[in-house]
């Protein structure tokens, strides 16, 4: 990795140790912890403004004030019983124990992040909320610490846009999927129309904006990883031409 890049996980990992560290005693994320986050709005276009108040009953309100994503991949990833599951980036815990509930007693949850300090919030979290079918590893997302084929199910909520190598991330993605493994992400997305330095110019990498990928970006990505079926749709405006997006694609037999 360049030194570029290192700066840039350096920068993400300072970033959202403070958002974990601020959850905890702020109750909330902070002045501007996650994406789209600041002091004093509440942004719905981030965070656990988008999930359904139901569906986080019973979440320890220390996960659901560290959500601090651009949406709920739960919604698209469609898991069932006895299916084991990797979220990418799993901060405090809240994708890994909703998703601990859908795969239910014989399956299993997976978290893996590089924030010692998300890590300590994540396991605090399973502990509190009594999840038994879950693990948190340590790890960045462009070097899984999982086996080849080890998980069936994919899912991250805006984190590969703050990676600075998404094709190592796709390719980690990828072989760490069972054949027939599924993907389903949700992400900052740019349409194709802007440059790079556009994306830059609408928002930090922090932020979940500057390091977007564009929708062909996106796919090209994918398809150059091996995957099928992929699909990039979006779901909400973050900025102008900047959209929430949900991933999907399938790890082919």
């Amino acid at each position: 990795m360049t030194d570029t890049g290192e700066q840039v996980r350096e920068q993400v990992r300072q970033h959202y140790a403070l958002a974990a560290t601020q959850a905890v005693t702020e109750g909330c994320c902070g002045s501007g912890c996650g994406c789209g986050g600041t002091a004093d709005v509440v942004d719905e276009r981030f965070g656990a403004a988008l999930y359904d108040a139901t569906e986080v009953a019973g979440i320890p309100v220390e996960a659901v004030a560290a959500s601090l994503g651009c949406g709920n991949p739960l919604a698209v990833a469609d898991l069932a019983p006895g299916e084991r599951v990797l979220d990418l980036g799993s901060g405090g815990g809240i994708d890994v124990l909703l998703s601990a509930r859908r795969v239910g007693p014989t399956g299993f949850a997976y978290g893996v992040d590089m924030t010692d300090e998300m890590l300590d919030l994540a396991r605090a979290n399973a502990e509190r909320a009594g999840a038994t079918n879950v693990e948190f590893r340590h790890g960045t997302i462009e070097d899984l610490p999982f086996d080849d084929g080890a998980v069936d199910v994919v899912i991250s909520n805006c984190v590969v846009n703050l990676s600075p190598d998404k094709a190592a991330v796709l390719a980690e993605v990828y072989r760490v999927l069972a054949p027939g493994g599924r993907v389903g992400i949700s992400d900052v997305v740019a349409e194709d129309r802007l440059t790079p330095d556009e994306r830059a110019e609408r928002g930090s990498h922090v932020g979940c904006v500057a390091g977007a990928l564009s929708r062909g970006e996106y796919l090209a990505g994918l398809a150059a990883a091996g995957f099928a079926d992929a699909e990039v749709t979006f779901t909400h405006e973050v900025a102008d031409g900047m959209h929430g997006a949900v991933v999907r694609a399938r790890k082919p037999v």
